[in-house]
């Protein structure tokens, strides 16, 4: 053909109008400046590689070690216990300074580790692409690297071929592809050259276009170029998930702010206190070194730690549920869900296409088991059928006809098994094993002498084989409608009935029956040819080409399966719903069965009974914000959707405040994960790019275990609040107690290194035996925590300061009873001290029941439920006495053994914290009755 110089210069504006489908594949070789027959020259190649680059996806760049480590001290509490321990070490206080520097690289080791793997989802884009592909250039068919593709190439593809870019199809023969890991379809596309003329139709329905990174299953094409590189489907996914910005947890905002706010309050109380000590006469440098101990006293040096370890715990739990946490905060975020979207194809069914029932003449028999796995057995109203293979019944001959009218097989050397071709036929050939039927044998028994390969055109198939006589005889299946077409009469019994106009309306109302059950359906048929083989197929190519055998074949009955649900996930969403958590299907199934599926989840009316929205990808395209705002409100599934609706629906969730999970295990899945809260890839199924892009991988790709994950994030959160009430009003006590020893003009009463050893001993050992606290009866029969609501609620944050206040008052109430017992100067002020440091210690111990509930009273029957607290109290009951009774610490934490009466001062004055706040429990319940 003649080539117009300027032609080319045309293609990238072109190129991005993703409406190649709407052109006949001549006016695509003339826009792109090529030959539909000879394709490229090699100079027009070489030119164009230069002017589009390599046909390879960009890679993001990689975080490097060192800017992973800098992310770890971005928290503000970090800079918090940073600035204390500066101001440490420029008053010569290296022990202390050197143990808050410890829980700093504590903290950001784990943090190191817990970040190394993530981020790589491009990575895993890139392992999908191909590296050889066979193309025709200047007439030549050749076998080049895929990098070097460009727009205009013609690109011959064949079964098991991944497709190594976008193409315009220009001829093609019984082609298919598996599509699911663009589009979530659960059986692969029939594909054809023929122009489409709806422009906005979906990527599942380009029927005339190929995309980077898919499968062929089946048949042969040809096809030319019209995107490479990041301008492919693929590529454009891929830029989404690059385009996606790292978003913080609810829990790593929500401390975030806490911590904002905690910062400001310290560094005002600091401020003021220094001031007014100055102004009262102190000394400046005096005052300063106060303060330290203030800021020392408020940080929560063992937050940082508790939270880590309590999120590293929780991920441990949830792997023995097969549920594999990449980044810590994740395990919290599930617990503040209000929304799963999921995808259905291998999420909530098992992608594993199964024969369900046989309607065959006047009979309906019932298929049992699922997947590629022959357990099941066949049955008749209940009663367990025993099928002769050599029969002529229907039933034998419907069996019959499903393996030999077949290209597929199933590899059972592997578990699991492979499926090798198509899983619908993959489906009949399980479905005759579990009839007992040789499949080996019976196709050596009726040898195939050619065949008429499936076509989306006549949407059936037709082989003809040899019997075990010596005849011939044509077998058929495909869609009811074309094999009705194809049918004169019917068979039961063995008996042949002309097929009447009513019997073809009869069968038909069989079809909608099956169908509106969420069951795919195909026919079967055959026909009897001569009574006598040929000698070779070229006469029977001959016949077939008359058209005998696509005529006056017989009807032997319906197969009817499907891709059945995942075991026990109605009662999942049930679950869901009774938690407060709604479920949205999202999925690149046709309509049709989007809402047939949905009727089985259960997802087909909202608790009130009213019926759910459905919506189309087609009413999506158009949609402004108000309209996505009412889809994320209102609908209950999407259907036909693309990778961008997906990433779209999210975000407009996310806008009304809720806290999303995202299910998915394709390609198309990825940038969704990467936007929503919690992304959750499926470990089975689910593709490397899906994986890197997730913050969870459920690796026995059961939906209900993303159940059980939430609940371990609910018991999360509520052990997360349980220490951060008994942390913030342990804090809280301290600093009221140096705050008003300060105003009153008392002598200190807790030296720096005293506060660390409180914050790092009786704070964290309480804090993690919280974290560990059993779940809660009916943590998942009340609704999500709301999402937009802070950790510190003004109830919550009163609860702690006057829970805090009291320990403060029992603890100067011992310290003054010490200083009037020994005096405050001298030793006499330093056993008061171990007084107050004692007192202080062992009411934050105690103070750890009060915080396991704010109702139940610790005098329940969950006393002894946690081991671990117990067990972290013994420790830490050795670790005080220790304190005070080993000569080593002693010295370095300045203090005095302590005498029988002061021991029993420190008992009495730490237990009335407990006491109290019983009390108050009590007089809450009695209220509460009221």
């Amino acid at each position: 053909m003649t080539r117009r110089p300027n032609a080319s210069s045309d293609a990238p504006s072109l190129l991005g109008a993703h409406q190649w489908h709407t052109l006949d594949s001549d006016e695509v070789a003339r826009l792109l400046d090529t030959s539909a027959s000879t394709g490229l020259t090699a100079v027009h190649a070489t030119a164009r590689l230069a002017k589009y680059g390599a046909n390879e996806l960009t890679s993001a760049p990689k975080r490097s070690a060192l800017r992973i480590v800098a992310h770890q001290f971005r928290s503000i509490l970090v800079l918090l216990l940073a600035v204390a321990c500066a101001l440490a070490f420029a008053f010569g206080d290296t022990v202390e300074a050197l143990a808050i520097l410890l829980v700093i690289l504590l903290n950001a080791s784990v943090g190191f580790v817990t970040e190394w793997q993530a981020a790589r989802a491009l990575e895993g884009l890139r392992q999908q692409e191909v590296q050889q592909a066979r193309v025709r250039r200047d007439g030549a068919d050749l076998l080049v690297p895929a990098q070097t593709l460009v727009p205009g190439d013609l690109v011959l593809i064949g079964a098991g071929d991944r497709v190594p870019a976008d193409a315009r199809l220009v001829q093609s023969a019984q082609f298919r592809v598996d599509e699911s890991s663009l589009t979530g379809e659960s059986v692969p596309s029939d594909k054809s050259p023929a122009v489409l003329t709806d422009a906005q139709a979906v990527l599942g329905d380009r029927a005339s276009m190929l995309f980077a990174g898919t499968i062929v299953t089946e048949g042969r094409a040809e096809a030319i170029v019209v995107a490479t590189g990041a301008t492919t489907e693929l590529g454009r996914i891929g830029a989404m998930i690059d385009d996606v910005q790292e978003h913080g947890t609810p829990l790593e905002r929500k401390l975030d702010a806490l911590n904002r706010v905690l910062m400001v309050l310290v560094l005002l109380l600091c401020c003021v206190i220094v001031l007014l000590g100055w102004l009262r006469g102190h000394a400046l440098p005096e005052m300063v070194r106060i303060g330290v101990s203030l800021a020392i006293a408020a940080v929560p040096e063992g937050l940082l730690a508790v939270t880590t370890m309590t999120l590293a715990i929780g991920m441990q739990r949830m792997a023995k549920m097969h549920a594999l946490v990449r980044r810590l905060p994740a395990v919290e975020a599930l617990g503040s869900t209000t929304v799963i979207c999921s995808d259905k194809t291998g999420t909530l069914t098992r992608n594993e296409m199964t024969v369900r029932a046989l309607h065959v003449g006047d009979r309906h028999v019932d298929v049992a088991g699922s997947g590629y796995v022959p357990v099941g057995d066949l049955s008749e109203n209940g009663a367990t059928l025993v099928v002769s293979v050599n029969s002529d019944d229907a039933l034998p001959l419907a069996l019959r006809i499903g393996v030999l009218c077949n290209d597929s097989s199933v590899d059972r050397s592997i578990d699991p098994p492979a499926i090798l071709g198509d899983p619908t036929e993959a489906a009949l050939i399980v479905a005759a094993e579990k009839a007992k039927i040789d499949i080996a044998a019976l196709r050596e028994q009726f040898p195939r002498l050619h065949e008429l390969p499936f076509d989306s055109d006549t949407k059936r198939m037709v082989t003809v084989h040899t019997t075990p006589d010596g005849r011939r005889v044509a077998y058929a299946k495909g869609s009811p409608a074309a094999l009705l077409r194809m049918c004169s009469a019917t068979i039961g019994a063995g008996v042949l009935t002309p097929l009447t106009d009513a019997g073809r309306a009869t069968w038909t109302d069989t079809n909608n029956a099956l169908a509106g059950q969420a069951l795919r359906v195909l026919a079967l048929g055959y026909r009897a040819l001569d009574d006598k083989a040929p000698s070779t197929s070229s006469a029977v190519h001959t016949s077939l080409d008359a058209g005998t055998p696509t005529t006056g074949f017989t009807l032997v009955g319906f197969v009817a399966m499907t891709d059945p649900l995942r075991d026990g996930v109605r009662d999942t969403i049930a679950t869901c719903r009774g938690a407060g958590i709604r479920v949205i299907m999202v999925t690149g199934d046709q309509q049709v069965t989007a809402e047939a599926i949905a009727r089985e989840l259960g997802l087909d009316r909202a608790p009130d009974g009213t019926p759910t929205r459905v919506v189309h990808a087609r009413d999506l395209d158009a949609l402004d914000d108000a309209g996505w705002e009412a889809v994320a409100r209102d609908a209950a599934v999407l259907a036909r959707v693309s990778p961008a609706h997906k990433m779209r629906l999210v975000r407009a969730l996310q806008d009304r405040g809720e806290i999303v999970a995202m299910t998915g295990d394709g390609v198309n899945d990825a940038p969704a994960l990467r936007t929503a809260d919690i992304g959750v890839a499926m470990g089975i199924r689910g593709t490397d790019v899906a994986k890197d892009a997730a913050d969870m991988v459920i690796t026995d790709d059961d939906f209900t275990t993303i159940v059980r994950a939430v609940e371990q994030g609910r018991m999360i959160v509520s052990n997360i609040l349980r220490f951060i009430h008994y942390l913030f009003s342990c804090n809280f006590a301290e600093l009221l107690v140096v705050f008003t020893t300060v105003m009153i003009g008392w002598p200190l009463p807790l030296g720096v290194l005293q506060i660390l050893w409180l914050n790092m001993l009786t704070d964290i050992f309480p804090a993690l035996a919280l974290a560990l606290e059993p779940s809660a009866p009916g943590v998942m029969t009340r609704p999500p925590r709301d999402p937009r609501a802070p950790l510190m609620t003004w109830a919550f944050g009163g609860m702690i300061a006057w829970q805090g206040a009291l320990l403060a008052i029992c603890t100067l109430a011992a310290f003054r009873v010490g200083l009037n017992w020994h005096g405050d100067t001298g030793e006499g002020l330093r056993r008061a001290e171990t007084i107050a440091f004692m007192t202080l210690a062992m009411a934050q111990i105690f103070h750890a029941f009060n915080a396991r509930s704010t109702q139940r009273s610790i005098f329940s029957r969950d006393l002894f439920t946690n081991a671990w607290l117990w067990g972290a109290l013994a420790l830490c009951f050795a670790l005080q006495a220790a304190a005070v009774y080993v000569p080593a610490l002693r010295s370095v934490l300045d203090t005095t053994a302590l005498s029988p009466r002061d021991v029993l001062l420190v008992t009495v004055t730490s237990l009335c914290p407990v006491l109290v706040v019983e009390l108050y429990k009590m007089i809450q319940r009695a209220v509460r009755a009221r």
